[in-house]
């Protein structure tokens, strides 16, 4: 409200001292005179008069503003309401002259020889003169008016824009748990089955098959949560859940870990070498004399690279391509680098980006 008092108040001030710069450079110099030869009384009252109009002359064109703001919107109707306001300008304050000349005629009386003699021609431009202030006043309303509109569609656009880029990072998180948890249930189930084999023939690996299971779901549990995690606890991970294929594979596959120790630290979505392990069983036979081989290293180009021989299976199993979907899509949801696949008659592989800490 204080902003909005200063602005029209500014206003005011520039109207009123640009009335005389106008009427200056507009009537010649014998009126200003006589002008000054007037007595202060006089000259008080011409002030006020004169600031009593350019007052009425604010009001007038604010209160014409806000009618046409709400009839014609400069949004929808931009020429119309431009030849409108004009109008209205013109014809208000040509009714204002009217009548400020009436009240300045009755308060101060009619010219005598005291008085400035204006001729008609100096008094048609002093009515143009005013007809242009109060359109340049109307103008400086239309300007703040639409300027507040633009910065307030602009306050709401960018508004807008973070409330959709709040709610699709708060989707893409949703998201993102719901992919660490599409866990395959037969991961479940074969291991259950091979423990309670294992326990029945060699309860000491049964017991360690059990250490093993249980580090490989604590692991689930305390990770689900994190977008990322380092390539070195993945690896740990990954030592017991190898524990786990072995026993349950027995002897069929065979693991080649060849990890660059610098690149311990580099980040990848937690599961991403379960998921890719798990996909490359699922899809390949695992026999002793002949068994899957899966090679698990680091390239120059911090990639972390999972590779297996291809040994397809006679009846092929129905496969959704969840496992390899699920990295792909985790990795679309953390940025711009994607995972790659190679393929051929012998070998299938798989390029995961390492990211480094933000």
């Amino acid at each position: 409200m204080k902003k909005i008092k200063t602005k029209a108040l500014l206003v005011l001030v520039f109207t009123f001292m640009g009335s005389y710069a106008t009427l200056f450079m507009i009537l010649p110099y014998s009126y200003w005179k006589e002008y000054a030869d007037m007595s202060v009384s006089r000259l008080i009252i011409d002030l006020l008069i004169n600031l009593a109009f350019c007052v009425v002359m604010l009001e007038l064109s604010l209160f014409i503003d806000r009618i046409l703001n709400k009839k014609i919107p400069w949004m929808v109707h931009p020429l119309k309401r431009l030849l409108t306001q004009t109008l209205f300008q013109i014809l208000g304050v040509l009714f204002l002259i009217i009548c400020l000349s009436l009240i300045y005629l009755i308060i101060v009386g009619p010219a005598g020889n005291q008085s400035p003699h204006i001729g008609l021609r100096q008094t048609l431009y002093s009515i143009i003169s005013i007809v242009l202030w109060a359109l340049i006043i109307s103008a400086l309303n239309t300007g703040n008016f639409l300027l507040n509109n633009w910065k307030a569609t602009t306050i709401k656009a960018a508004e807008f824009e973070v409330k959709a880029a709040q709610n699709k990072q708060l989707a893409a998180e949703i998201e993102l748990q719901a992919l660490k948890l599409q866990l395959d249930p037969h991961f479940v189930f074969n291991n259950l089955s091979v423990l309670s084999e294992l326990i029945l023939k060699d309860q000491q690996l049964g017991y360690e098959y059990t250490e093993n299971f249980a580090k490989v779901y604590r692991y689930l549990l305390i990770n689900s949560k994190k977008k990322l995690i380092s390539l070195g606890e993945e690896l740990k991970f990954l030592d017991a859940y190898l524990f786990l294929i072995n026993n349950r594979m027995e002897g069929g596959s065979i693991f080649r870990i060849d990890i660059d120790e610098s690149k311990l630290d580099l980040l990848v979505p937690p599961v991403t070498l379960q998921l890719f392990i798990e996909n490359a069983i699922k899809h390949n036979r695992t026999e002793e004399e002949n068994p899957l081989i899966i090679n698990i290293y680091t390239n120059n180009n911090d990639e972390l690279i999972v590779s297996n021989t291809i040994l397809p299976l006679i009846n092929k199993p129905h496969s959704t391509g969840m496992g390899l979907k699920n990295i792909i899509d985790r990795y679309a949801l953390l940025g711009d680098k994607k995972p790659t696949i190679e393929t051929n008659d012998k070998t299938f592989t798989i390029k995961v980006p390492l990211i480094k800490w933000i």
